[in-house]
Parts: structure tokens; sequence; C-alpha cells
């Protein structure tokens, strides 16, 4: 008999699980660094740890764990997961930096004046080592998860 619950898809559980960890975890740090509550961190990208790969080395562990390493879905699990992590460290941490030099850029040109564009997003992609933090979260939460 197939269990069709969404409720009962410790993939899914898993994956959402390690993101919300990590999304919360933002916003405690959040208000440790800045002391106030920042509700927009829950769902914001960038920062320590990296959400992003959080969910997705937590799709690839609880995956290899229910479907086997050697199957065709942990396969594709695994290669997302590498993109992912990839991205996060390299376009999108590039993009950051970006960023964070025009808006400097634009602060220094418009010294004193009005500029009515909106500034860019500074915190869009991670460093490795909070990509790094985020996998091993995201590892964690699978192994947890499919531990029972």
């Amino acid at each position: 008999m197939v269990n069709d619950s969404l409720l009962d898809n410790r993939v899914l559980l898993a994956s959402v699980l390690a993101w919300l960890i990590a999304q919360v975890s933002k916003t405690v740090g959040e208000i440790i660094k800045e002391r106030r509550l920042v509700l927009s961190r829950l769902v914001s990208s960038g920062g320590m740890p990296s959400s992003h790969s959080a969910l997705v080395t937590s799709l690839a562990t609880t995956t290899a764990r229910i479907m086997g390493l050697g199957s065709p879905t942990f396969a594709v699990a695994a290669v997302l997961a590498g993109i992912v992590m990839y991205d996060a460290a390299g376009v999108r941490r590039a993009v950051s930096i970006q960023a964070r030099i025009l808006n400097q850029m634009i602060d220094e040109a418009f010294q004193g004046r009005p500029f009515a564009e909106k500034r860019l997003r500074e915190l869009i992609g991670h460093t490795p080592t909070q990509v790094f933090v985020g996998g091993v979260l995201g590892i964690c939460v699978g192994l947890v998860v499919t531990s029972y």
C-alpha cells in the first residue's frame, strides 16, 4: 500500500525542517547582533548558515537513506545539491560583492545629494563557511529524520 500523505514524506519534511532551522538561526543571530527582531530574515537569502545548502543536503541525505546511494533519485538530489551549493558560494557571492561595491560607488557619487533609486541587496550569496555549515546542518537533519 502506498502512503500518499504529504506529512509522511520524510524527504520533504527533512528538507523543509533543515531550511526552517537555518532561517530561524539567522533570525536569532540577527537579534543577537542588531539587538532587534528583523522578521524579513525568516525568508531572506544570504547569511549564516546557508539555508539553501541545508535544504539540498537534507534532501540528498534523506534520499540516500531511503532510496539508497545507488538510486537514480539520489543521483539527482546529489547533483542538485552540488549545483545549489556551488552557486551559493560562487555566482551569488560574486553578486553580493558587486552590489556592495556599486552601493558604495553610488554613496560616494551622490554624497550629500538625494538619490531616488533603491539600494542593491548586498546579502545574497554565501561564504564557503556559510555553505559548509548549512550543508552540515542539512546532513544532520536528514540523518535524524531518517533514524526513526
